[in-house]
């Protein structure tokens, strides 16, 4: 007895296993993909893809059929062309701080030869308004430069919370750099940093927009705006294009649909946040978040007791997606997706990245095909469900432990 029921246990765990095993048809659909000539091939994603792929990529698998009718599994890595962002510090100190009767100058000294392009400030002050000289030399005698007329803000109150303190400028290589503060009022420069930020270009691409309207909500003096995109995309920035002559520094709040509902009263819409900051005249309106996928868009800007501003042209830019994959056997392979219980898989291939050649050959998907299902319910009615499953593991649990007991207590 004991022998049968272990038997029917062991039978009962590989049924699970394979029935929890993911395997083609557990997914909607499904590419074909032609040409896989070598071991390391790339897939770039088309644009209609995303809006039937989960919204954190897991449910991308790519499955070969052999010549036998076998099903195999070919790893991969997902790589996004979005660029790199190289930043080094660089040793300085403060040689000085000196006055004359237009303001007040910060002298650094940089004992290397590096180049520095950014230098960030802080201030003890909450509250400025500021103009600021930047010059450079290699002998504190021919001063040249670097940038002028140069603004940084501080504002903090109730409302406000902003603040803009670093330099950004070309390429520079002085050992010693002077900076002019335009102020009646003594800066108390309570920290310094000094970089050198190096940015590698990626891919970007910018994408179509269907539709484009905006509306001013009176009762919470706010701006809204409102983007349907051609398709669901993946997005990683946006840029605000405004065309206003004066100052300004706004709240903004960009959302994205991620769910909606039908009701008897009609369809609900839930938005989650994508960003938040501040829309100001003083650098380049460029808000950027993690890649997601969207098609639905909405911004909000806080205008306060301020005119609304002109939003001549908003930017949706993404970067491309890359699938690298390892083939090691020979098969018909699909890249095969749209399982919202899939996980995300565990390849060994993801610890050796490093091993990836630098050179791929492009592998372009096929047309998409809708994976048909087979009836499961004709052939395993019972196990459609898997509290039923469960239910008779937990059964036979319990009466393989009672056996076990009783010819225990027998010997």
């Amino acid at each position: 007895m004991m022998k049968h029921l272990t038997n029917l246990l062991s039978l009962l765990l590989l049924f699970t296993y394979s029935f929890a095993y993911g395997q083609m048809d557990d997914y909607s659909y499904k590419r074909e993909l032609n040409g896989v000539s070598a071991q390391w091939h790339k897939i770039i994603f088309p644009d209609d893809i995303y809006g039937k792929i989960s919204q954190d990529l897991t449910d991308i698998r790519i499955f070969g059929v052999t010549a036998e009718g076998d099903t195999v599994e070919t790893p991969y890595l997902l790589r996004t062309t979005n660029g790199k962002t190289s930043i080094s510090d660089v040793s300085f100190k403060i040689l000085n701080v000196s006055r004359s009767a237009s303001g007040y100058y910060f002298t650094f000294e940089i004992p290397t030869t590096e180049q520095i392009n950014l230098i960030k400030l802080d201030f003890k002050q909450e509250n400025f308004d500021w103009r600021i000289k930047l010059e450079g030399s290699q002998n504190q005698k021919d001063w040249f430069t670097v940038i002028e007329n140069y603004r940084i803000l501080s504002i903090k109150n109730e409302i406000t919370d902003f603040k803009f303190t670093k330099l950004v400028f070309p390429d520079s290589k002085y050992r010693f750099f002077r900076l002019f503060i335009d102020s009646q009022e003594k800066p108390e420069l309570t920290s310094a940093s000094i970089t050198q930020n190096e940015i590698t270009e990626g891919t970007p691409r910018n994408f179509a927009i269907r539709k484009f309207s905006k509306r001013e909500i009176r009762e919470s003096r706010q701006t809204e705006i409102d983007i349907e995109l051609q398709m669901p995309v993946r997005v990683t920035q946006l840029k605000l294009a405004v065309n206003d002559p004066f100052d300004y520094y706004r709240p903004i709040t960009i959302q994205f649909l991620s769910d909606s509902m039908k009701t008897e009263r009609g369809w609900t819409y839930n938005y989650s946040n994508l960003t938040s900051g501040t829309l100001n005249s003083l650098e380049e309106n460029v808000f950027k978040f993690n890649s997601t996928t969207v098609n639905k868009i909405k911004i909000l800007i806080d205008n306060q007791d301020n005119q609304p501003l002109t939003i001549d042209s908003v930017q949706v830019t993404g970067f491309i997606t890359e699938l690298i994959a390892r083939f090691t056997e020979k098969a018909t392979f699909y890249l095969t997706y749209g399982n919202n219980k899939a996980t995300k898989p565990n390849y060994d291939i993801s610890h050796f990245a490093d091993k990836v050649p630098v050179t791929l050959i492009d592998l372009k998907p096929g047309d998409e095909m809708k994976i048909e299902k087979e009836n499961v319910n004709e052939t395993f009615p019972l196990f459609n469900n898997m509290i039923w499953l469960w239910s008779l593991m937990g059964l036979i649990i319990v009466v393989l432990g009672w056996f076990s007991i009783k010819m225990l207590r027998k010997e």
